[in-house]
This record gives C-alpha cells, sequence and structure tokens, in this order.
C-alpha cells in the first residue's frame, strides 16, 4: 500500500513520480495545490468528489517544502502536467492505453490532440473542448459521455479547472465503466496545445511556478494567489500545532 502523509482533510500520497508511473493503472487521480486545499475547507461537494479519487498527489512546489516541517515530509512534488507528459512517453507503446482529452476552450483539445499524436502516433484517440458552463448542461454532458465511450477510450484526462473538474468526474465515470483511468489536471491540455506556456525548469524547481503564471495572467490570477490562497497558511500552522479540525468530520 501508498504511504501517505495527511495534508489538513485530506491524504497525499508519499510517492515519486517513477513509482506512480509504474503503479497507476486504474482510478482517479486528483492533483492538490494550496488552492484546492483551501477549498476543500469548505466545499463539501469538492470534499466528496476528493473522497472518490485513488491516486492524490502534490502538485505544488510549495506544499512539498512546507511538509519539511513535518514529522513526515513528501518525498517529491508531482506537477500534473510534468506527470501527463511523463505518462504519454511511459505508455506511447502500449495498444491499450486510449486518451481522451476533456478541456480547454475553443480547439485547444484538438491541437493538443495533434501535438501529442505527433509524438505518440495514436495515443490520444479523440479530444474535445466543452462549452463554458458545460457542467451544468445535462444534455452537454450526456452527449460528452456517448462521445467518450464511441472514442474507445479508457483513459480520460478532463482538464478545466478546480474543483469543477473532480465534481464532473465524481458525477460521470459511473456512466463509463469502460474508463479505467480518470486524471484531473486543469491546464495540461493548454500546455500540451501549447496555447498556456509553462514556467522554465529554474521557476518551478524553486517552486515559483505559481509566479511565473502570475507575471503573465496578473488581472485573471492575483486574486487566487494574493487573497484565496493565503487562507492556506493559518490552517496549515493549525496543524503543525495540533489544533486543526477537519470541518467534514
Amino acid at each position: 500500500m501508498t504511504p501517505t502523509v495527511d495534508v489538513l482533510n485530506i491524504r497525499v500520497a508519499d510517492i515519486t513520480q517513477q513509482q506512480l508511473l509504474e503503479a497507476y493503472s486504474e482510478g482517479i487521480l486528483v492533483t492538490p495545490n494550496l488552492d484546492h486545499l483551501v477549498t476543500l475547507q469548505h466545499d463539501r461537494d469538492f470534499f466528496e468528489a476528493y473522497q472518490q479519487a485513488r491516486w492524490v498527489v502534490c502538485d505544488s512546489r510549495v506544499l512539498y517544502f512546507l511538509t519539511k516541517l513535518t514529522r513526515h515530509p513528501l518525498r517529491e512534488a508531482i506537477a500534473g502536467s510534468s506527470f501527463f507528459t511523463a505518462y504519454c512517453d511511459y505508455h506511447h507503446d502500449d495498444p491499450d492505453c486510449r486518451i481522451f482529452l476533456l478541456g480547454g476552450m475553443g480547439d485547444t483539445a484538438h491541437q493538443a490532440m495533434q501535438r501529442i499524436n505527433r509524438r505518440h502516433p495514436d495515443l490520444v484517440v479523440d479530444a474535445l473542448s466543452p462549452s463554458w458552463g458545460f457542467d451544468g448542461k445535462e444534455a452537454e454532458c450526456r452527449a460528452i459521455v456517448s462521445r467518450i465511450r464511441e472514442s474507445g477510450a479508457n483513459v480520460v484526462v478532463v482538464g478545466v479547472g478546480a474543483p469543477k473538474q473532480e465534481k464532473w468526474i465524481a458525477r460521470w465515470a459511473s456512466e463509463l465503466p469502460e474508463v479505467r483511468s480518470w486524471m484531473a489536471l486543469g491546464a495540461t491540455i493548454d500546455f500540451e496545445a501549447g496555447t498556456l506556456r509553462r514556467a522554465p525548469q529554474f521557476w518551478r524547481t524553486i517552486g515559483m511556478e505559481w509566479f511565473y503564471r502570475f507575471l503573465h495572467e496578473p488581472r485573471r490570477l492575483w486574486r487566487r494567489y494574493f487573497v484565496r490562497d493565503m487562507r492556506f497558511f493559518p490552517y496549515f500552522f493549525r496543524q503543525l500545532f495540533h489544533r486543526y479540525q477537519n470541518p467534514f468530520a
């Protein structure tokens, strides 16, 4: 069994990326960062969606560094976008790996599919960028489920942002028992399409990828990083001093 580290009200797998590549064959994978952890303190539906995940892996270098203050620090941070690139490389010659991409806007998912398939032919079998607010449209969701089924995919990557992507998977995964693996991976589809640029490796290594993204999208991200995510730190330090209480316990 994979060891875990308690971070607020979730258990994060203490695992390396290579170990995850070798072990991950089925189940829902989610990648918590500080923003997720703040939302998990007040959004019960999001918390319940997390309970359905078999794999919960640390997406944040900031969180990874902070766990070094605890008795059981995480061994590694595993960025979802980096993991997905490695996952495609790992399964490039696996005929039983058929990926569907759901996310992005406009033609983004299709662009990502084309770019991935240039590296690994036929690995991605179909892709779709849903409409804005699709998760609240029953008919569109059912059409998406039908398209995934018809594609023959058994791995689905959903990149529409948290908590929407995790809640959507929790709601609809049972409709597709033929899909063995679900990944909630945020901006990964945009990165794969080339419509959004990832931070250079140096920024990622020092845990400042979030700041690089802020510099490129300040209007969209300033409130998230400098207001909402700051709420994480009081929660975390309460945990350090054994004063944290799970709001959904």
